[in-house]
Parts: C-alpha cells; structure tokens; sequence
C-alpha cells in the first residue's frame, strides 16, 4: 500500500485513515456557519486532531445541492490563513477541499500537502495547478454540477460508469504529468446520485479498488443515511455514518472523510482488529 508524501508529512495507507472536515462555510448541509469564524475554526482543528484524525480536510465553498457558488477571493479569503495555521501547528497533514486553481497554488504554498477536488480537475486552470503542486490529488466522481446535481441523476450502471469517468480522470492527469503514486480516487456518494445509486455503489465498491489507486470514502452524515433512518437530521445520522464507514473499509476504503472523527476513529480499530485476524 502506497505511502502518500503530502508536503513533507507522510501518510501511511497500510492502515485506513480518518479525515476530519473542516467547512469554513456558512451553508454546509451539515456543519456551516459553526467554524466560519477563525478561532472556531482552529478549535475545532485541534479538537480533531486530539481525536486521532490523521488528515484535516479544509473547505472554504459548499457543494450541497442548491449551494451558492462563492468568488475566488472570498475562498481564499476563508481558507488560506486556516490552512496556514493548521500546517505549521500540527504534524498531521492538511487538506485542500477545492476545484479552484488558484485556491490550489494558494493552499499549497500555505502549506496544505494534499488537493481534494470535486471536479477532478475539469475546472479552468486546474489540471495545471495541481500537476505544478507536486502533492497528493483526489480525484472524485459528479454528475452534473453542485447546483443542480440532485435534480434528476441517470445511470445506465452506476458502478461502471463511475469507474470508467474516474479512469478518464486518471488517465487525463497522466497525460499532463501527475502521476499515479500521486492519486487517489473518491466514488462521490450523494454527488448526482440518487438513493439507490449511492448503496450501489457502496456495495460494489471493491469493483473499484482494482484501479489499484487507494479509495477516499466521504459518507457521513449523508442524506443516504437520513433517508435509511427515516428522514433523520444531519446531526441524528452518526450510528449510520459509523455503520457506513466500517462497511466502506471493509470494501476498501483507505481513507473516511467524516465529521465525527472520535466515534469513527474506535469503530475503525474494532474493525481493523477484525479484518486483521489470520
């Protein structure tokens, strides 16, 4: 299992490994406006990583269906000084939750050592940002756009087709110099995918881990999880998400990108004990 060298601080996939969110937004489906204001923000950084989260995932722009799309100023405005402290504070590495080029370049001189892109790089500018980085990129599958995303998502195959769009991602970031030891692949659950898309996918999900590129899984707290429990409120759904995140490693998932970080970082041991068993 590769070692990812994210800015200088390593991150072993030999073992799975937890990524906390960090939304500095006022309008995340889950968590915003709680961490807009800086020393919200860093609070809650040092919280995760004192719960044993091994990467921050930093995000200064909602993708939730319906979000409003923010300027690129205003991104940098929010994130950079977070991602700055976060890296020269804490060993753990920092994460980039961005499809913007320039909060890319802007992030990774600040410090961050991993870019984690909804778009896969289709965005103006991106592809190039992040091959000049030299840090880790994840690569995630979306239908449509965040604004409109969830208004009527189609699939022939859903497993398939996600594998196929994030093979043509692989290979266009191959193309323009990044290599494969850089990359990371993310199925995109609830990225235009209706319910039975995203247990689809879940349940196949080793039908991509044969890529051979480690598999980040953002699942928590989902709408998936809420609709299963009976329309459940983000904050009622971290039973499911833990349930979620055990059933992804045992598909395998290298890293949970979650908001719970604790709760998932003991359901993780428990499991790893298991699937380590000879």
């Amino acid at each position: 299992m590769m070692v990812l060298d994210c800015a200088g601080k390593p991150l072993d996939l030999a073992r799975p490994k937890v990524m906390g969110i960090l939304n500095i937004t006022p309008d995340s489906f889950s968590d915003g406006g709680e961490y807009i204001a800086p020393d919200k923000a860093l609070f809650q950084a040092e919280r995760m990583v004192e719960e044993g989260a091994d990467i921050i995932d930093v995000g200064g722009e909602s993708t939730r269906p319906g979000a409003l799309a923010v300027s690129e100023q205003q991104e940098l405005d929010r994130v950079i000084p977070i991602v700055a402290a976060i890296a020269a504070e804490y060993p753990v590495p920092v994460s980039i939750d961005t499809s913007k080029a320039t909060v890319m370049k802007e992030a990774v001189a600040a410090g961050a050592g991993l870019i984690n892109d909804v778009m896969a790089l289709r965005a103006p500018g991106a592809l190039d940002a992040a091959g000049k980085s030299l840090v880790p990129v994840c690569l995630m599958h979306m239908q449509g756009e965040p604004r409109s995303m969830q208004s009527n998502p189609i699939y022939a195959d859903v497993v398939s087709e996600v594998r196929a769009f994030l093979e043509a991602r692989v290979a266009a970031c191959e193309t323009a110099g990044i290599s494969r030891n850089r990359l990371l692949l993310d199925p995109g659950f609830g990225f235009g995918k209706t319910l039975d898309h995203n247990l689809d996918l879940l349940k196949n999900l080793s039908a991509l881990t044969d890529t051979g590129l480690p598999l980040l899984v953002g699942i928590s707290r989902k709408s998936m999880i809420g609709a299963i429990l009976g329309d459940r409120s983000s904050g009622q759904r971290l039973y499911g998400s833990l349930a979620a995140a055990v059933m992804a490693l045992e598909r395998g998932a290298s890293i949970l990108r979650v908001h719970d970080v604790k709760p998932t970082v003991d359901a993780l041991k428990l499991a790893v004990a298991l699937l380590e068993r000879p």
